[in-house]
Order: C-alpha cells, then structure tokens, then sequence
C-alpha cells in the first residue's frame, strides 16, 4: 500500500472547495440550454399562445423563467434543435401581479405550472467568499510551521522541533548486514560481536559481578568500515538499534541540539535493552577547550554536556550501550572519552594482507571473474588501501572490463583499475617531444636501478612513462608492510626517490621540474627523521612532536631550527650523491632500462631482472604470507592443553622446572624485550 501523506488531503480540500464555489455562478447557466431575454408583455403573449411549459420565478433576482415547448421552439427562437430545457428569460415587476396572471393561465390549462427557485447556493458561495480566505492563511501558516520544524511526519508540527531523528531499527533483518559480510578487522568485529552477546545474554557476563559496558567508540581512518561495523551489530542484535549522525544534533534553533539527545535517551531507555549508534561523533564531540567558537553559551558545549549527562549522569542508562565512531578521536573532548562512558576504544585500523585478501573475497562474490584470478597477487597490489578503496577497485575493474565488451573480469582489468585509483586517469591524448619523452624515460629507470640495487627500497612491479594523472612517468613499487621502519631502510627509499633526479644529472646534462614530488617526498621524510624519530646525529634520541592543534610557536628554539635545516639537507646529499654512484656503476644497465622504455612505454619486473640480473634479497610480502601459512598450521587449541596437562603432570611428578633468573631457554622475557615486542 502507498504511504499515506497528508498533501492528498490538502489537494482534495482545495478541488473540492472550486468546485463548490464554481459551481454556484455554473447553475444558472440552465445546463447549456439555450436561452433569449424578452419583455413582459411578449411573456404574456407566450403563454395565452400556449408556447410555455413551465415557469420558475426568482424572487431575489426579480426574474422568471419561461421554458419552452418542444413544438413551438421555431416560433419562439426561430429554430427547432436547441439542447434540453430552451427557456427566455423575463425581469418582472409586481409579484402579485405575475402570481395572479399564472394562477389564471394554470386553472386555463395554458401553462403546466409555476415554482420558485431555491437560493440557498448563493448562500452557500456567500459564506465561501467570506470564510476561504481565512482558511487559505491557516493552511499557508501550519504548512510554513512544518517546514520550519524540519517536516517528517512526527505530526507535532513547530513542537517536534526537539524530537530526535534517529532511525530504529526493531527487526535485526531489514539492515540485511551481519558479521559475515565484514571481512578482516577480526579484533574489532570480535570486541562489537562482545556487545550484542551483553544484550542477549547479560547473566553470562554479569554473574561474577561485573557491569555491561556502556558504551564502544570505534576509531580508524576513513574507509575502514566503521560504519559497516555497526551496521553488523544491526543485523544481528535482536534488540532494537537506534541509528543517527552527529549532525543531525545540530540545527538552527538553540536548545535544540540537547533536547534531541535527550529525547533519543529516553526512547532508548522505554525499549532497554537496546543499542544507539551515532556516527561521526567529532560533530557535537569536539573537545570544549579546541572549540574556535569564541561566544559563552554555545551550542555544540550545550548539546556536548547534554550528552556527557546522559552517557553517565545522575541518573541510570540500564540496558543502554552507545556505539559511536569517527576518525578524529584527537579532537574529541576528553570527558567523552573516559571510562564510565565509553568503556571501550576499538581502533578498526587499516587491513593488513591477509586482511585485504578475505576484503578482496567479499566484494568479488558478484562479480564474473576469471577463475584464475590470484586473489593473493591484488592483496599484495593494494598496500594501504581501505576496505572501500578495495571495494571501488573491484567496481573499476567491472566496468573496465565491460568498456572492453568482456565476458569475465580478468587479472589485467584489476591491475588497471588500481593504476586508475592510484595514479589517475591515464592521458592517451598528451603530446610530447621525443626529447621529453627521452629524458621522462632516463629519470623513470634512474628510480628502476636504485631501487633495485636498495636492499630495504620496495620492490619494482613496473615502470611507464605513459601520462596519468599530474604525472608524466612513474615506478610502481610493492611496499612492504612494516611494523617497524629502521633509519637504514628510510634512507635507501630516500636513495630511491632521489634516484629519477640523478639520472637526470648524469645522462641528460641538466636537471628539469619533473623531480618535484619526489623531492617533496625525501625532504619530509628527512624532516620526520630529524625532528620526530630523533635519527639525526646531531639530535639523536629527541622528538619535538607537538598535539596542540593551537598552539603558534614551535616546541623548539630558532638555534635547534637553524640544526635540523643542517641536518635535513646533509642526509638528502648523502643518498643523492649514494644514488649518483649507484648508477654511474650501473651505467649500461640504466641505458638499456631507458631505451626499452622509451621503444615499449611500459616495462615490467621481470624486463628489469633481465637486465640487471636477480635481485639478492627476498620480498618480505613473501615472507608475511609464509608467516601467516605457518600461524594456520600451528597445533589446535586442544593439543595445546594436552601439552599444558602433560607438563603439570611431569612437574608434581618431581621434574624440576628451568629457573627463569638463569636466563636460559625457558627464561622470562624481561620488560625491555616485552616493550620491543609491543
């Protein structure tokens, strides 16, 4: 059935009421009949003829009708055919006079009879004309008050201003998402899957004392899946789940803000036990004392202490649990964040490779794909890519592969798509001199041999000079994942990227503006090296970090400034001079790279192998895959107690157990080697 809506009501009253009042002036219009004004006497004549069939007189108007006989209509209007009920039209004076004439004519058998009109529709359009314009004003003016109130249909008009405007969600299935359509982020769908085992089956946690938690904030950067978490929780609590924006606490009116959070609490407590959701929470959760706002009584702090005083106030939120998530947890205000009101932070960080490989699984269910896709191959493809990126990249390769008329997504179309993303929309259509295109290529393969002859650089996939994006050329690398980066492996990237300028140097002659990415890269590399890892000789083991977002002088002195310029522009020379040896001894090799790039546009890993031979070091992305294979082999949770009883059971049989103080094997980790593990 269609929704009902008030606007039919309103369209109907306003038909309705034209119609009526048109109605009343259409009546006299005899139904289309045909009609002539005569004289009295020639009315009179009419009748002793015997031409009348009936007479209507109309007191108000002063005026009678005189309806025709069928047989005398030429007579009287010169033709036959005139519609129903042809009549003339007569203004008379004496009333009594007329009424004595027709009592005459009737007992004489000229006239059939005569009546009276009844007026009461032109009473009808009096009242009308006086009353509808009032009516019109009242409507405009509740029209105007409902579209100020934010329309919707609560139906209390201007007072539903402070209602709230979250969404509920009673039936679990009509969000139609659950856990399993979340892949990866395995710690956090486990600490949110916690969340509705509370609601469903609180005694199991609340027998030994403790409390359901009140509320779980999830961090992460944009993308991650956040949303699509709780969404999950949606789908599979069977409780009712509350779902709402930061934003929507905001609005024109003040007070308006608080009154909606405590108006979703309170429904939220009549359907306990139950879940709220508020998503980009940093909306009205922004920390009181970074607010720029300079007026006393503003109203993001007023909708912010609404909220603290609900989460955890005087009163009690029994049943109640608040989801809410953002991804700028530094901004938010530090009452929010303690415990008592989100007990928990759940950080839904970026998918590592195996990570992304179930991600990658998710999104190609629908997809016709080539059944000999490497799925582990576009995993390692995507470092650094959220789960929605891996989703529009799945999307990109569906539509490049239709462009293309094709029956199956293929390998290729997925490697475009990620270039695509990455790189931007390729420019088949730019025009270069082949000296441009020379020198592009020359600074592309100074970036293929430096990085190939780095130990710690990324690995090469391909390099091209074909336009995308601002770029003319690029190398596409593999980055590692590492948990840790060593100064050793930051300056032989910085050695990498440094490599396309001093090849210009070298074999063009003159250096161009093409390096200025590149350039741009190093040097904040350099800069987080010297001024936050404290990787610089001069100012080793310091970090000059600073959280205040306000603050508008450095945490550091003009002299420390003048050291860290110093230092920054001594360890870019060193790797740009390291790269200039690195292709001066690599020099034939650099010119074949080169000039097969300039002839093919695009080379691949294994062209540079060719030429340059096999790289000595091992991807560690190989080594990762081989870690995680290990980690799916390693003995199940029941051998592992086997093992635990077996050696208990040895212990109290006398063997003797190693003394951890010993440091031997078996020895404790001490705090330092805990900390390094962290």
């Amino acid at each position: 059935m269609p929704k009902f809506n008030m606007n039919w009501i309103y369209i109907f009253v306003i038909i309705s009421l034209a119609l009526i009042f048109f109605s009343g002036g259409t009546q006299n219009l005899g139904n289309g009949s045909a009609s002539v004004e005569k004289d009295y006497t020639t009315f009179v004549n009419y009748v002793n003829k015997g031409y009348a069939s009936k007479v209507e007189i109309n007191k108000d108007e002063s005026t009678l009708k005189m309806y025709v006989r069928p047989e005398h209509l030429k007579d009287v209007f010169g033709q036959g055919n005139l519609g129903n009920d042809p009549y003339i039209k007569v203004e008379i004076g004496s009333l009594d006079n007329l009424e004595q004439f027709l009592n005459t004519a009737v007992q004489q058998k000229k006239i059939a009879g005569f009546s009276y009109k009844n007026n009461d529709s032109s009473l009808l359009t009096n009242i009308l004309i006086n009353v509808l314009p009032w009516v019109l004003i009242i409507f405009v003016w509740f029209w105007l008050m409902r579209r100020m109130s934010g329309g919707g249909g609560s139906g209390g008009g201007i007072f539903s201003v402070g209602k709230s405007k979250a969404k509920l969600y009673e039936k679990s299935k009509s969000v139609g998402v659950t856990f399993k359509d979340v892949a990866g982020q395995e710690g956090a769908k486990q600490e949110v899957q916690e969340i509705v085992d509370f609601l469903k089956n609180p005694k199991k946690y609340t027998e030994l004392g403790g409390k359901i938690p009140k509320g779980a904030l999830l961090i992460g950067p944009p993308g991650t899946g956040k949303t699509l978490l709780a969404k999950a929780v949606a789908g599979e609590a069977g409780v009712p789940f509350f779902s709402m924006s930061g934003s929507d606490f905001v609005e024109m009116f003040v007070g308006v803000g608080a009154s909606r959070v405590r108006d979703v609490f309170r429904q939220a407590k009549e359907k306990a036990p139950c879940i709220i959701f508020i998503d980009e929470i940093d909306a009205v959760g922004r920390a009181r004392s970074k607010n720029p706002a300079m007026g006393g009584n503003d109203e993001r702090e007023n909708t912010l202490n609404a909220l603290l005083t609900e989460m955890d106030g005087f009163g009690t939120n029994s049943g109640v649990i608040v989801l809410a998530a953002t991804n700028r947890a530094d901004m938010l205000d530090k009452a929010l964040l303690r415990a008592g009101r989100f007990d928990r932070q759940i950080h839904v960080d970026l998918p590592d490779l195996a990570e992304r490989k179930a991600i990658f699984q998710v999104h190609l269910r629908p997809l016709k794909y080539d059944k000999s896709l490497d799925v582990d191959f576009l995993a390692r493809q995507t470092p650094g890519f959220s789960g929605a990126d891996i989703a529009n990249v799945c999307n990109e390769a569906a539509l490049i592969a239709a462009r293309h008329n094709k029956k199956e997504v293929t390998s290729q179309d997925f490697l475009d798509a990620v270039d695509r993303i990455i790189g931007g929309l390729e420019k088949k259509t730019k025009v270069m001199t082949a000296e441009e295109k020379r020198s592009i290529a020359i600074h592309e393969a100074g970036h293929a041999v430096v990085s190939w002859f780095c130990k710690a650089a990324n690995p090469l996939v391909k390099v091209t000079i074909v336009p995308r994006g601002q770029a003319l050329g690029a190398a596409w690398y593999l980055p590692e994942e590492r948990v840790i980066t060593t100064k050793e492996e930051m300056l032989d990237e910085m050695a990498a990227l440094l490599g396309g300028r001093a090849a210009e140097e070298l074999f063009v002659g003159q250096i161009s503006t093409g390096a200025m990415n590149d350039l741009e890269r190093a040097t904040k590399s350099a800069y987080g090296m010297v001024a936050y890892a404290g990787m610089s000789d001069k100012l080793p083991n310091i970090c000059y970090y600073n959280n205040q977002d306000y603050s508008f002088q450095k945490p550091y002195s003009e002299a420390t400034s003048e050291i860290m310029d110093h230092e920054v522009l001594t360890m870019i020379n060193q790797q740009y001079d390291r790269a200039k040896e690195i292709l001066k001894e690599h020099q034939e090799g650099h010119k074949a790279i080169a000039d097969l790039l300039f002839e093919r546009e695009v080379i691949y890993a294994k062209d540079v192998e060719a030429i340059l031979g096999k790289r000595p070091w091992k991807s560690r992305s190989d080594e990762i895959l081989a870690e995680n294979e290990k980690a799916n082999e390693a003995p199940k949770l029941e051998d592992q107690n086997d093992a635990v009883k077996q050696a208990q059971a040895d212990y109290e049989k006398g063997a003797t157990s190693p003394n951890p103080s010993e440091g031997g094997e078996n020895a404790a980790p001490s705090a330092d080697d805990n900390a390094s593990n962290k």
